[in-house]
């Protein structure tokens, strides 16, 4: 017997039932890519939850640079790049925290700061040249050598001449013994375009060297005078760091550059070498161990956020002084 679709009765009863297992594979299989699904997303979201808190670990500066892996016998490096100003990678803080651990070390033979800086700040740079005479002599047995660079000049020289023995290219920059004050005067633009300076203060120079009121002669002398101080200051370091190596001529404290080449006959520098160099051939203790401090998250998005705010607005509009460049 067949029924009205012509199939026998045992043949609908298993097309029936081929179907309710069709129909239970694709249930089952929906739910299994339900959960693949799901696991998935479960571990993404963990990733990034992961990912988020190691990035707050980094900005707190809990996972800041770590001690350096320090070789038997080695010589320490600490770099000194850029402008040196408070809240630089070149800061005193940060130049003098890696001088500091780098003489620490029980295994350093010998420590070389290498600078590659035109200057900057004389606070800053008097505060690290401070303390690379008080680490020498803590440490009488640890020499301290520079290893200049592109560029050693003004507070850049000025931190170096605290070293043992500075080393040059022929070709570095050297010196800039000199002190400058700059800013800029626009009483002149103002009158062209009919802008009125309306400044009041108590106290005759509270408005010191104000760039938008004409120049004052007696705060103009007084601000020569300074800088006269302060480059008396940094000539008598400089005498101080290299002592009867130094060849003194007429020029020499005028704030002029000099190459490495001409350094060495001026006795402003001591001999050629570089790090490798010197690490190998003077300290004896090829294997180089970096201690210069890096910066955390946080201090790079505060840099950068400070970089392209207002700050930089003001600093081009206000006088600055910066003596050391």
């Amino acid at each position: 017997m067949s029924n009205e679709t012509g199939q026998r009765p045992e043949e609908a009863g298993s097309g029936g039932n081929w179907e309710k297992q069709v129909l239970e594979k694709l249930v089952f299989a929906g739910l299994k890519e339900q959960r693949s699904t799901r696991r998935w997303g479960i571990f993404f979201k963990s990733l990034t939850l992961l990912f988020l808190f190691a990035m707050l670990f980094i900005a707190l500066g809990w996972l800041g640079k770590s001690q350096p892996a320090a070789a038997s016998r080695h010589t320490a490096l600490v770099e000194l790049r850029g402008v040196i100003d408070a809240d630089g990678k070149a800061s005193g803080d940060k130049v003098i925290n890696g001088l500091q651990e780098a003489f620490k070390d029980g295994k350093t033979q010998g420590v070389v700061l290498r600078i590659n800086s035109p200057g900057g700040s004389p606070v800053q740079a008097g505060h690290i040249n401070d303390e690379m005479r008080r680490l020498r002599k803590l440490y009488p047995n640890i020499p301290l050598y520079v290893v200049v660079e592109d560029v050693c000049a003004s507070g850049g020289y000025y931190v170096a001449v605290a070293a043992d023995k500075i080393f040059v290219d022929k070709a570095s920059l050297i010196g800039s013994v000199g002190v400058l004050m700059d800013g800029f005067g626009f009483t002149s633009a103002m009158e062209k375009i009919g802008i009125e300076r309306r400044l009041l203060a108590a106290g005759e120079n509270k408005g010191f060297l104000d760039p938008f009121s004409p120049l004052n002669e007696s705060q103009k002398a007084y601000a020569q005078k300074m800088l006269g101080e302060i480059h008396q200051q940094f000539i008598k370091t400089v005498r101080e760091g290299r002592g009867n190596r130094l060849k003194e001529t007429p020029d020499m404290f005028t704030g002029l550059v000099w190459t490495g080449e001409k350094s060495l006959e001026l006795g402003l520098a001591d001999s050629y070498g570089t790090l490798q160099s010197v690490a190998r051939d003077v300290i004896k203790a090829e294997d180089i161990v970096d201690f210069t401090p890096e910066d955390n998250l946080a201090e790079k998005f505060a840099r950068r956020f400070s970089a392209i705010g207002g700050e930089a607005i003001a600093s081009a509009l206000i006088s600055k002084t910066t003596p050391f460049r």
